[in-house]
């Protein structure tokens, strides 16, 4: 038996791909700073109380680009929007908007980020530092 066999912990098989929240996570640390900025920039200039981040990793429709991915070497691009663009094209019904507000933690504290990844998408809020 050579050493790399009595240390491969895996059975043979390749490592498990790192799941696409661990990315985030570690984008979401890196542009925590600017993403607290344009948060309290969208709440002071009265343009929304429920600034909502888009992060995705391909070709999206919803928000205004503010850090790109391909620009800053990191894993995920993110956009920014607001409660009301959601409203405005579909994403969040008509109806569910008050149980959206409900739900939406304190924008000072927290991101709200809209995740969009191959299988699906779906809001996670994170600290800021």
């Amino acid at each position: 038996m050579t050493p790399e066999e009595l240390l491969d912990q895996n059975g043979g098989q390749q490592p498990a791909p790192e799941s696409p929240l661990l990315s985030l996570k570690r984008d979401l640390e890196f542009y925590n700073e600017t993403l607290r900025e344009v948060a309290i920039e969208i709440m002071v200039e009265g343009l929304s109380a429920y600034p909502i981040f888009v992060a995705h990793q391909h070709e999206v429709a919803l928000g205004e680009m503010i850090l790109d991915r391909t620009e800053l070497g990191t894993s995920w691009t993110i956009q920014a929007s607001t409660l009301e663009e959601f409203v405005e094209k579909g994403i969040i019904q008509h109806s569910k908007k008050e149980m959206f507000i409900q739900s939406f933690k304190p924008a000072d504290d927290f991101m709200c980020v809209f995740t969009i990844v191959p299988e699906g998408a779906n809001f996670v809020y994170f600290p800021y530092k």
